[in-house]
């Protein structure tokens, strides 16, 4: 984007984007985001402790976390209140990078585009999610290139190559504002929710026969190789070995979300065990939600170290930003994959099967959270107590 355009200029001109069917975003995306991964991928990783890495920019890195409302889309406006959210995160990404100087990455939240209502069904979330790359990616594309800075944000999606579903997905726009993530959620927790609903996101887990085929094993847990680290996204909450899986790829910065809540001794642990540092962007407060009352655990996000304690933490359920420091260069020079001892656990591992077993979503797509735990309801691969 040319210099001394405004953001009122672009939003003007993303009216009328929006207006025009003929547009081509893909014209914004990276070359290499083209595809999550290419089928028969192998595993990228090594055996002896290092991991694969590209230059850093910089040895000392800054960071943002936003804490910011979560706001659903409305959907008999849907464009404008989509396009009020995506405006209200440059705004924060404009404080981000103002008087506390320029910053190497803003971390948003899981919902900070589209909102959540517990009572849309599929159809109704398949209306309301964007479309990567689109309009509010390239929107949140231009504070990239205006700052030259990293920007990781989570989001409902539609896919053309997954007509019928509906994606969780984590997206991370490098400081020239192109897509060089498209972070699938790996699983939803089943069982969970009171009165026996179930999400009915699209999950790695839930088609991953198809997912390997289509993308190969490597994406299934991504660690993403860039000049301020490698970054793991994840909205999955209390499954260690997801994370433990992304340090053994290399995995340097988890860049964790979350909506209404999050497990802190989760957060912590992940960072302790794995000597690794991890943000958690949580929403904040919402009192412009009608839908989402002000007692949902909001707030308290932070950035954690390779010690487990928060070094920067919000004080506050307030609309905010955390601010944080990484040494990734000292830190890199030291670090290494962590030791953990596979030969005396894997032949349980092996044995072990999860409660719900995976491709369980291949062959159908609930329509809401009802149907979803109606659906799920007789799969357990575990004998139920008596």
């Amino acid at each position: 984007m040319a210099e001394g355009i405004g953001r009122r200029a672009l939003l003007s001109a993303g009216a009328g984007a929006a207006a025009a069917t003929t547009l081509d975003w893909t014209m914004f995306a990276s070359p290499a985001a083209a595809a999550i991964g290419k089928p028969g991928d192998p595993v990228q990783m090594r055996s002896d402790g290092s991991y694969a890495t590209i230059p850093l920019r910089k040895d000392t890195i800054s960071i943002a976390v936003a804490q910011t409302r979560v706001v659903p889309v409305e959907l008999g406006s849907i464009a404008q209140t989509r396009r009020a959210n995506v405006q209200h995160m440059c705004d924060v990404i404009d404080i981000a990078n103002g008087f506390s100087g320029s910053k190497d990455l803003v971390a948003f939240h899981e919902f900070p585009i589209t909102g959540y209502r517990h009572v849309w069904d599929l159809n109704d979330a398949r209306k309301i999610a964007i479309e990567l790359p689109g309009e509010e990616s390239e929107m949140l594309g231009a504070k990239a290139r205006e700052y030259g800075c990293y920007i990781s944000f989570g989001s409902y999606v539609r896919d053309p190559d997954w007509p019928t579903r509906l994606l969780s997905i984590t997206t991370i726009l490098n400081d020239k504002g192109e897509i060089i993530a498209k972070d699938w959620k790996a699983r939803n927790l089943k069982g969970f929710f009171p009165g026996g609903r179930e999400l009915f996101t699209t999950t790695i887990y839930d088609v991953l026969d198809e997912y390997v085929e289509r993308y190969g094993w490597d994406s299934v847990i991504p660690v993403i190789q860039t000049p301020i680290g490698n970054l793991y996204t994840s909205s999955s909450q209390l499954e260690p070995e997801l994370f433990r899986a992304a340090a053994m790829k290399g995995a340097e910065i988890m860049l964790r979300t979350a909506t209404g809540n999050y497990n802190e001794t989760d957060i912590r642990a992940v960072s302790m065990y794995n000597r690794v540092y991890s943000t958690i962007a949580n929403n904040s407060a919402s009192p412009e939600n009608q839908y989402y009352l002000a007692d949902s655990n909001p707030g308290y996000a932070g950035i954690v170290g390779p010690d487990g304690e928060f070094f920067e933490r919000s004080a506050t359920d307030d609309e905010t930003l955390i601010y944080g420091r990484i040494p990734i260069g000292n830190f890199r020079a030291r670090h290494r994959q962590p030791i953990v001892h596979s030969e005396l656990v894997m032949p349980i591992f092996e044995q072990y099967r999860s409660p719900y077993g995976p491709n369980l979503l291949a062959d159908y797509q609930p329509t809401d959270t009802k149907d979803a735990g109606r659906y799920l309801r007789e799969k357990t691969r575990w004998r139920r107590s008596r």
